[in-house]
């Protein structure tokens, strides 16, 4: 095997990697399963995924002139929770469609259809050929290039994530205006009371410090679901409530795309070949898109791996980025051909899930990760049951203000955890609080304890940037492009922020995302080094020599 990979360049060495170190614990990841923490954890990341998902089917839905819908949404994200659930090295990475993929979908829409492209046709183009450059990533090894991933990327990514959630809720509750004025109030007045109730959950079930222990988890793990359920019910109660029309979630039969137009003639199954259905220039035409959409996948499904493994998280079992990258591009060209959105890794739904799973002690302190597959396989299992008549009319019932109250529930709670976030806050207190207040969080009192805070400042500043720069792009018709910015900052944080801050000052604001034993799957170099180190160890002299010997002149050499 070893002579198969030097000789060959190392070509899809990452990928044989990943496998072999992680096939070992498949049995483990089921039988691991049995734990408390499973159950609710399935129920939590359930709907954790469900509702942003379906928040984004209404995106699409508006946005697409009525091409994607609920149906595809809920399609992909099944597809993607029980294929990465049973078949991915890191089955806690929790996949779906996400609000970047919204926002490639409809600018792409946008931007195609006026010159008479076919939509579906061109999108499985830009699928198909997105999956053969996964391919190339994957087994080329150049998933390595990740190590130029630092916090900075995850930090500011999560920040724009949660910037667009809360401009996605303003979009839906401005709509409700459109269907008259006490539409909209009341939409305003549920999305606030959904914020209060929960907002307040997890602030009750974390911060507070009435009841036991169990008893405040409850309402961390069920809080924002059960306050979807009852203001899904509110609108029901009657009284004036009956007098005003409230916009609910768009449906349709089930199991059936939503669009059935010329270009989405047969089903769940995308006439792609050129000829009648696309010309071959829009074939071609497909590529800079394709190139687009994988570079943000790259970035977003990989950092989205990187979060749920951070290192604040105590994980035994080892990480796979170059076989999850080759799972994430078959499904994405299957994606393609059924007409759905392609899923990848969603922040902040990946670390949350794994949050969800961690196994406390009775002062908070964190023991262990239940690391299992069973969560994610369920979850998508259950989002697939979702397309069945009964439940999708129950989903046909939820009102389009408790959507926009969940965006900012999910945008709130996220900005509140979020470093970028935290360090503007830290701009604006007072030093005796910090100094002096035993309950001020850790990571103010770290930042207060800096040598020199000019260079936190100038960090901060520049997160900042990246954050509103990523997200001022959405804002135009240039949108489609978002990918190139996140690489671009990336860049900068790797190669051109060390030129402005000084590295021992850098060092202490910037630093690894993962700990050593998730992120060295990454280095294929010193992978294979460690391998030849260990032959030599072992005083395997015919091993070695054949190692020595075989052909190829390996870039790991």
């Amino acid at each position: 095997m070893r002579i198969t990979f030097k000789s060959f360049n190392y070509i899809g060495y990452g990928i044989y990697n990943d496998i072999k170190t992680r096939l070992p614990y498949y049995k483990s990841d089921f039988a691991d399963a049995f734990n408390y923490r499973v159950i609710p954890s399935t129920i939590f990341i359930f709907f954790t995924n469900l509702l942003p998902a379906i928040a984004f089917a209404q995106d699409m839905f508006d946005k697409t002139d009525h091409a994607y819908g609920l149906n595809e949404v809920l399609m992909s994200s099944a597809l993607a929770g029980v294929v990465f659930g049973l078949f991915s090295g890191q089955p806690l990475c929790i996949v779906g469609v996400t609000g970047p993929i919204s926002i490639f979908s409809y600018t792409v829409y946008e931007l195609i259809t006026p010159r008479g492209t076919p939509y579906f046709p061109f999108m499985c183009w830009i699928y198909l050929w997105s999956m053969v450059f996964h391919i190339i990533i994957a087994v080329g090894n150049y998933i390595s290039f990740l190590k130029i991933i630092s916090l900075f990327s995850c930090d500011v990514f999560g920040f724009f994530i949660n910037i667009v959630y809360i401009q996605k809720g303003i979009q839906i509750l401005n709509n409700q205006f459109k269907v008259d004025l006490a539409s909209g109030y009341c939409s305003v007045m549920i999305s606030l009371l959904m914020i209060i109730c929960g907002v307040g959950s997890i602030l009750f079930g974390n911060y507070l410090h009435y009841f036991k222990p169990w008893v405040r988890r409850v309402f961390v793990d069920y809080g924002v679901v059960l306050s979807v359920i009852f203001f899904t019910g509110f609108i029901h109660f009657g009284g004036h409530l009956d007098e005003t029309v409230l916009a609910t979630l768009p449906t349709t039969s089930s199991f059936v795309p939503t669009h059935t137009g010329s270009d989405r003639a047969h089903g769940w199954f995308i006439h792609f070949w050129p000829g009648d259905n696309i010309s071959v220039g829009d074939v071609f035409l497909a590529i800079p898109f394709a190139i687009l959409l994988t570079f943000l996948f790259y970035f977003d499904h990989n950092v989205s791996s990187l979060m749920c493994q951070s290192k604040e998280y105590p994980l035994t079992k080892p990480a796979s980025f170059h076989w999850d990258f080759l799972l994430l591009g078959l499904t994405t060209g299957l994606a393609g051909i059924l007409g759905l959105p392609a899923p990848n890794g969603l922040i902040p739904q990946a670390p949350l899930h794994t949050d969800s799973l961690v196994v406390h002690d009775n002062l908070g302190k964190k023991l262990s990760v239940v690391e299992q597959r069973v969560t994610n396989t369920v979850q998508g299992a259950l989002t697939f049951l979702m397309m069945s008549p009964p439940f999708l009319i129950v989903l046909g019932l939820i009102p389009q203000a408790v959507l926009s109250g969940l965006f900012f529930i999910m945008a709130i709670t996220g900005l509140h955890g979020n470093i970028v976030t935290n360090r503007i806050r830290y701009c604006f207190l007072e030093n005796s609080y910090i100094e002096n207040d035993p309950s001020c969080p850790q990571v103010w009192k770290d930042i207060h304890e800096l040598p020199n805070k000019k260079w936190f400042y100038v960090y901060t500043a520049l997160e900042v940037v990246a954050g509103v720069a990523e997200f001022a792009i959405t804002l135009t018709k240039g949108a489609v492009g978002f990918p190139g910015v996140l690489l671009f900052f990336a860049f900068c944080a790797k190669w051109v922020w060390p030129l402005i801050i000084p590295r021992e000052d850098l060092d202490k604001l910037d630093g690894e995302v993962a700990d050593e034993f998730i992120i060295k799957n990454l280095d294929i170099t010193n992978h294979i080094k460690r391998e030849q180190r260990d032959l030599e160890a072992k005083g395997d002299d015919v091993n070695l020599q054949m190692y020595e010997m075989s052909d190829g002149n390996s870039r790991y050499s």
